[in-house]
């Protein structure tokens, strides 16, 4: 029997966080949460800093422009990790 393989982009609809967590909404109804301490510049950046955030793409991507940090959605979903 042959399994039909549905390429899937996941796309982020919106970003919060908590004392330790990022938390990302996707357009799907999946919600991601990851430790911030994954992400140096995350976990160092200030609470305006962590709200100055834009997608990229159609959803794909995440960027803190003061942070100069980007992060995939595919990339959390898989559990990358920040190596700074």
């Amino acid at each position: 029997m042959a399994t039909l393989a549905v390429e899937h982009h996941p796309q982020a609809v919106s970003v919060s966080f908590d004392e330790s967590s990022l938390i990302v909404e996707l357009i799907d109804g999946r919600t991601i949460s990851v430790p911030l301490s994954w992400f140096p510049s995350l976990s160092q950046a200030s609470s305006s800093q962590l709200q100055d955030w834009e997608l990229l793409g159609d959803g794909e991507g995440i960027h803190w422009p003061q942070l100069d940090e980007d992060l995939s959605v595919t990339g959390l979903l898989i559990g990358n990790r920040s190596r700074r």
